[in-house]
């Protein structure tokens, strides 16, 4: 059986002797290129499991490679060699189709990592299944938007560009995220999801890049941080908007170097980790108000995807709810009584699949023998079509807040003292809201100072003003 074939396509001879010995030590067949026109030749001739080439060839540009073998070799990943610093040059290769890229002067050991990387997109026999370890996909769905979605993440899988995915809260970026990584070449690598707007300020460096012993008081071991944990793997940055400017500046660094340093080491290490980042702010918003910098947006945003909500594919509830109450009763555990599909039809879901689990699982608990009746979802508010129902952050295509904040409902009649609510779960619905109403109100409606104010986190109190309904004022 025949080894797998690199085509390595550079103009300068050292270079290219030095790649040709270290693949040929790897048990792979080589042959080189010195300009564009010769390396369209030999792709003429012969099938190849990887391209490699320099960006800056004497008849033209190795991006011209780089389209010509994503349109007519699908199969066969390509990955350009950059100048060191030239992080715009990898990102436009990236977009072009690149599987990945490697830094000039070529460190050997990042090179063999690509390349056995891209020899298992290149081998059908060790391409991942696209299923979890349970057998079934994560996402769940087939309606069209969910087969867009699917056929787009197989695409996405066989690259190992920054993937930016955009979507509301709850629409399952992490899932999304998850089935990159089972699909990819790093599938058998760790995976590190990372809230980043659950992480204090002052830790993030030490959270992220790992500390020495002794480098300040409380470091009594050496600690790896994210990128060490996810090294060889994918690390996702949820909530990547929530990140402070100053750590934005170290995490673009970390980013375009492939390198990082603990806190209280002399030297930085390299780790090899995918990126994929995830938010349900509109990232291009934050740039222009300041908030996240441009020159990271440029680095994460490489490849855009984006998660249907939950109220453009209503056709996936009858799977959707299936999938949720086996796992959360069992297979037959638990059934649908008449007109409960259509209820959930009728409603906009603003926390989309997170909130139709919590809506279930609720329901679940009221249910007599596990049928579950229409009056146990307790569904309140946001029908589809109504205005203002999508309570998602800057970047969501929801309908306009109102222009100023929110006064609190009036709320039902407080029971006399010897007397119960004839409806406790609206009660203590209306109760919550005007709780937070008063502390977002106090707070001119500042999520974090809020939330510090009712001793809950901020995603916490994001998921309460979803479910009740609450929207902070226009600008």
């Amino acid at each position: 059986m025949s080894s797998p074939r690199i085509l390595v396509v550079d103009d300068e001879p050292d270079l290219r002797e030095l790649l040709e010995i270290t693949l040929l030590k790897m048990g792979l067949d080589v042959d080189s290129a010195a300009t564009v026109r010769e390396a369209r030749a030999l792709l003429g001739q012969k099938a190849y499991a990887l391209v490699l080439t320099d960006m800056r060839l004497p008849d033209g540009l190795g991006l011209e490679l780089v389209r010509e073998v994503a349109a007519n070799h699908k199969s066969t990943p390509v990955a350009v060699i950059t100048a060191y610093g030239s992080a715009e040059n990898a990102v436009v290769a990236l977009k072009a189709g690149a599987f990945d890229y490697v830094s000039k002067p070529v460190v050997l050991d990042d090179l063999r990592a690509m390349v056995r990387a891209a020899l298992k997109l290149s081998d059908p026999a060790a391409a991942p299944a696209h299923v979890d370890a349970g057998g079934a996909s994560r996402l769940i769905g087939q309606s069209p938007a969910m087969q867009a979605l699917r056929a787009q993440i197989a695409r996405l899988a066989r690259s190992q560009a920054p993937i930016a995915i955009n979507g509301e809260s709850g629409s399952g970026k992490e899932l999304a995220a998850r089935e990159i990584h089972a699909q990819g070449a790093r599938a058998g690598k760790p995976f590190v999801a990372v809230n980043c707007g659950a992480i204090p300020e002052a830790l993030m460096e030490a959270e992220f890049f790992g500390y020495r012993k002794g480098a300040f008081t409380g470091a009594n071991d050496e600690r790896d941080g994210f990128f060490q944990a996810a090294n060889g793997g994918t690390l996702m940055l949820d909530e990547v908007a929530d990140l402070p400017l100053a750590m934005q500046v170290k995490l673009l660094r970390a980013i375009q170097e492939r390198r990082v340093r603990k806190i209280g080491a002399t030297v930085e290490e390299p780790v090899d980790v995918r990126i994929i980042s995830a938010t349900h702010k509109d990232l291009a918003r934050c740039v222009e108000n300041g908030s996240f910098r441009q020159d990271l947006f440029y680095r994460l945003n490489v490849i855009e995807l984006t998660l249907p909500p939950l109220r453009e594919r209503l056709d996936d509830l009858p799977l959707l709810v299936d999938a949720i109450l086996a796992r959360l009763a069992g297979p037959g555990g638990a059934r649908l009584g008449p007109g409960v599909l259509e209820a959930l039809r009728g409603y906009a879901f603003p926390g989309n699949v997170r909130e139709l689990e919590n809506v279930l699982e609720r329901a679940l608990a009221f249910a007599d023998d596990g049928v579950i009746e229409a009056g146990d979802l307790q569904l309140k508010g946001a029908k589809l079509g109504d205005a203002g129902v999508v309570p998602q952050g800057e970047g969501a295509p929801a309908a306009q807040p109102p222009a100023a904040a929110p006064e609190p409902e009036p709320a039902a009649p407080p029971p006399a003292a010897d007397a119960l609510p004839s409806n406790l779960p609206d009660y203590l619905s209306q109760v919550e809201r005007d709780i937070i109403l008063r502390a977002l109100n106090q707070t001119q409606f500042n999520r974090t100072q809020a939330a510090s104010l009712l001793g809950i986190s901020v995603r916490q109190l994001r998921y309460q003003m979803q479910k009740l309904g609450i929207h902070a004022p226009e600008p």
